[in-house]
């Protein structure tokens, strides 16, 4: 049964905050659901909500909120990750793979949602490690993908390649891109990778502009340790989880990636399959 909701937003400029958020405590409120705000929601609206950090939400929370779009809900998601708490996804306007449900279907998924008759969809996370010298100086977890890349400067990289301990290859290329299912139509699809079903049991690796037409993606058990060697760079090369956290690589570092113990749940919008999805967002069929 959900009795308390979290509610977070993509911060924006325009009055849209203003407006959704104190309607929504108040619907919730009226059903006598406990409602909290992270910090960035409560900066940006005048709903009257206990405000918290983002961080310490998982703990006073059954449902969170997230109004946005797949940017926003890749921050709730990590926040959230040690707790299964169900999010609902709200798409405020943009592609958004993963916040399907829109501003106008918000009020009738919730009722059913607070009724008990929604269905979830769980979903797999990575956990990246950087080993330096021999002991881990970052660790992240990420729901889309963890992408070892270059800077702004053109010239190519050399990664080594390792799954469960095998060599794969050396490869020259602009960035490795480590996604999860779900990830598989973020940035790895932008990069040439495969479109894959959220709910297998599979990583992609995928690589960025490789030098070798030969280097293609590669499909995986997601039960593999996957490692990525900084073989030769003069430049600085970062780690990325989900395009939002980075931390700076030096030359030897080793990142190791491997499925998390923690699952993200979301709630699907009903009568909309991943297909619906798919041939919407990418206009599968138009001429």
């Amino acid at each position: 049964m959900i009795r308390s909701v979290g509610i977070i937003i993509k911060p924006v400029r325009d009055e849209l905050p203003r407006v959704v958020i104190p309607t929504l405590v108040a619907w919730l409120k009226q059903r006598n659901v406990e409602v909290f705000l992270d910090i960035e929601t409560r900066a940006c609206s005048d709903a009257q909500a206990p405000c918290v950090p983002r961080e310490e939400l998982a703990e006073k929370i059954d449902l969170l909120i997230v109004l946005g779009g797949d940017g926003t809900l890749l921050s709730g998601a990590r926040a959230m990750d040690k707790k299964k708490v169900p999010i609902l996804a709200v798409n405020l306007g943009g592609l958004g793979f993963l916040s399907t449900v829109t501003l106008d279907e918000l009020y009738p998924v919730l009722e059913t949602v607070l009724s008990g008759g929604h269905k979830t969809s769980e979903r797999i996370m990575v956990v990246a490690q950087v080993i330096r010298a021999g002991a881990c100086v970052q660790q992240q977890n990420a729901l889309n993908d963890a992408v070892v890349t270059k800077t702004a400067l053109a010239r190519m990289l050399e990664f080594d390649l390792f799954v469960d301990g095998d060599p794969v290859a050396r490869y020259r290329a602009d960035g490795l891109i480590v996604a999860t299912p779900t990830g598989s139509t973020a940035y790895s699809l932008a990069a040439g990778g495969p479109i894959v079903d959220p709910h297998l049991k599979a990583l992609v690796i995928t690589p960025i502009c490789p030098h070798m037409l030969t280097n293609r993606p590669l499909v995986i058990p997601d039960t593999s340790r996957v490692e990525i060697d900084v073989a030769v760079t003069e430049e600085p090369v970062y780690l990325t989880l989900d395009g939002q956290v980075g931390f700076q690589l030096e030359l030897r570092d080793r990142v190791a990636i491997t499925r998390s113990p923690n699952r993200v749940v979301l709630v699907q919008p009903p009568r909309k399959t991943y297909f619906d999805v798919l041939r919407s967002k990418l206009r599968w069929g138009e001429r």
